[in-house]
């Protein structure tokens, strides 16, 4: 008789994580893009496939990007752990959190495939390490370069710019043609079909949000959410789980110019939903959440 082995039965796990930079959770409002008119299939997702969770961590002030992203990707209370709330990139305090434990690590440990489908504009991985600011994801990507996706990646569809269209880069790469946000989407799709779990980085709302102009981060969301849109069907065909948050509130408050302590969503779509939703209830919870997803089929 043949042996059959417990991993040719059960089937495998598959998460695409979407890090949504500065979206909270608001009230209906005038100044609020974050509705059913401007964006309505992240307002579905947030209506019935989500739940509030917080940001702010026990630590005064508004949340910022850099403690944030640090908390949410290594499950470790950065606020507390540094006494505050930190903006921009990671000081050597947090880079020391990062490079220590976080999500990317604890996966490759398990034997996953892992990809950061944001694609850097740089030759190779060890473009990155000469750069004297890196971001979380950087930091993070940095301990797995396998990771990695380089202008290579880019021009072979195996990766996506980090404004969806490439539209941001036509001035320095004019032959990298301009696609549209559905067009994105399928190449994400594709990344994710070939590894168990991806991370795809959007930041434009954050920038907007900072803008204080209404109407360009109406336009920001509505390209996100037809690139939404497409992977919603996508992931939900092919059995791939969708996940989705924030690091802290900004666009849903577009006559505020900082940050808000507004909760942020946290999006799970598809198989593994409810088991990675019900453990989350802050930033801190994300990466534990996520892990224990794999952890147990």
């Amino acid at each position: 008789m043949t042996k059959v082995l417990i991993f040719d039965i059960l089937p495998s796990v598959k998460i695409l994580f979407l890090f949504i930079d500065g979206v909270g959770i608001r009230e209906k409002a005038a100044d609020n893009p974050v509705n059913p008119e401007v964006c309505p299939t992240l307002w579905r997702l947030i209506t019935e496939h989500s739940k509030n969770i917080d940001s702010c961590l026990g630590v005064e002030g508004l949340p910022q990007s850099a403690t944030g992203q640090a908390t949410m990707f290594t499950g470790v209370n950065c606020p507390q752990a540094v006494g505050k709330h930190c903006e921009g990139f990671p000081s050597p305090a947090l880079r020391h959190i990062i490079e220590e434990n976080n999500l990317f690590l604890q996966l490759k440990k398990r034997g996953k495939r892992i990809r950061f489908a944001d694609a850097y504009l740089v030759e190779s991985p060890e473009d990155l390490s000469s750069r004297r600011f890196k971001s979380v994801t950087t930091v993070m990507a940095l301990t797995a370069p396998e990771t990695i996706s380089t202008i290579d990646d880019l021009t072979k569809d195996t990766a996506v710019m980090q404004d969806i269209t490439r539209e941001t880069i036509q001035d320095r790469y004019p032959e990298i043609p301009v696609i549209t946000p559905e067009r994105a989407a399928e190449h994400l799709f594709g990344v994710a079909l070939k590894n168990d779990f991806t991370l795809y980085e959007f930041f434009q709302t954050d920038v907007s949000g900072h803008s204080l102009d209404y109407a360009r981060a109406c336009i920001v969301l509505r390209t996100y959410d037809k690139f939404l849109a497409s992977l919603v069907r996508y992931t939900y065909t092919a059995g791939i789980t969708l996940v989705a948050t924030s690091d802290h509130g900004n666009v849903e408050a577009m006559s505020e110019r900082g940050h808000t302590r507004n909760p942020v969503p946290f999006i799970a779509f598809g198989p593994k939903e409810a088991q990675i939703r019900e453990r989350v209830n802050s930033l801190v919870d994300v990466t534990p959440a996520l892990l224990a997803a794999f952890d147990t089929l």
